[in-house]
């Protein structure tokens, strides 16, 4: 699969451009503030129906304009495939393949499968719990329907539950048949997600492990961490245990929505105790990780987005992530960077066919 050609209309701080793509790699370069990474963002948004960086929809369209479109022509598998996304101030986002409406952008995840690496990406670093279980649900959710389904459910009950335990507190009253169907529910789809999430980790983590020994050119150990409440006690039980604290503060307490990664390096946080570079080498293991596992169990090969990965790298580790790149496991790949000198004298190290575009 491949991105042959991108049209873009009003989306962020780009007017109107067009660019053909060239199947290996194709390369934006320019100074801070011309838009590279929105290009990338362009991409992202025709597998995503989202943007990568921004959640507010209507702040992806330029200032001072009603609307934007973006439009990609793919060759997947031998068939051209053409995907609109568009919006309008006022009007629901619209998403078209082959001209045909899709009616749930849920439907779409995961006929394009792509992965970027972004200096965003710190957040799983930084940031709490919530972003690296998005991370997990985003890469089992590009290949496993039923799982999105369920988590859709989990959190729409979960929201119900909560609003439950609210309604409880504000009128002085508690009903425990009342509450316990929702536990039901409840219970029933996180069951299923944990196992889902465990299995699949079982799995990703090995490959993590090669992907950053790899980079680091075996000089430092690093461990991914799945921490999960049900890994001692089923959902049943957590509710039960936590009932009397969830009525007091009015949220539910326990359950899959609290689960996390632990990201370590030497058996201590990465988030304290390693380097910009350490922290930047382990994101990108993980991201490369996130490739492998989806190409596994994808038809097509992954597109990859590199959005100024080679800054705060040493050149032992941009060699390495070269050499990880020059294997024919990759198929199309965008990068960007604001050296243009830096990024020809890496991608001609590649030996692939590249294309460079300057912002």
């Amino acid at each position: 699969m491949y991105l042959q050609k991108l049209s873009l209309v009003n989306f962020k701080n780009i007017e109107s451009q067009s660019f053909d793509f060239q199947q290996k790699i194709n390369c934006f370069v320019g100074n801070n503030g011309v838009g590279k990474t929105n290009v990338l963002d362009a991409i992202y948004y025709l597998s995503f129906a989202k943007s990568y960086f921004n959640s507010v929809a209507t702040q992806n369209i330029r200032h001072g304009e009603s609307f934007f479109m973006i439009e990609g022509d793919y060759n997947l598998n031998d068939r051209n495939e053409k995907i609109v996304c568009s919006l309008k101030k006022g009007q629901k986002k619209v998403l078209k393949r082959n001209g045909k409406n899709y009616e749930k952008f849920s439907d779409h995840i995961g006929q394009l499968p792509l992965v970027i690496i972004s200096p965003a990406d710190r957040d799983l670093v930084t940031e709490g719990s919530d972003t690296r279980r998005k991370f997990i649900d985003g890469v089992i959710s590009q290949q496993n329907k039923s799982y999105l389904k369920d988590l859709i459910a989990y959190n729409k009950i979960l929201s119900q539950r909560n609003a439950l335990l609210k309604y409880f507190a504000a009128n002085r009253i508690f009903d425990a048949l009342n509450l316990n169907v929702y536990d039901e529910q409840l219970c029933e789809y996180g069951s299923r997600i944990y196992e889902v999430r465990k299995a699949f980790l079982e799995k990703f983590i090995p490959i993590f492990n090669e992907k950053y020994q790899i980079i680091s050119d075996d000089k430092e150990h690093v461990n991914l961490v799945y921490k999960s409440q049900l890994h001692d006690y089923s959902l049943k039980e957590l509710f039960q245990k936590s009932l009397d604290k969830d009525k007091i503060i009015q949220y539910t307490t326990a359950g899959i929505h609290k689960d996390d990664l632990s990201f370590e390096i030497g058996n201590y946080p990465i988030k304290k105790f390693g380097s910009q570079g350490q922290q930047k080498s382990y994101l990108i293991a993980l991201k490369f990780a996130q490739f492998e596992f989806i190409k596994q169990q994808a038809s097509v090969t992954p597109i990859l987005l590199l959005d100024d990965i080679f800054d705060k790298l040493d050149e032992s580790r941009v060699l390495q992530i070269i050499n990880l790149v020059n294997n024919d496991e990759f198929g199309q790949i965008f990068i960007t960077d604001t050296h243009s000198e830096r990024t020809e004298n890496i991608v001609k190290q590649s030996n692939k066919p590249y294309q460079i575009f300057k912002l």
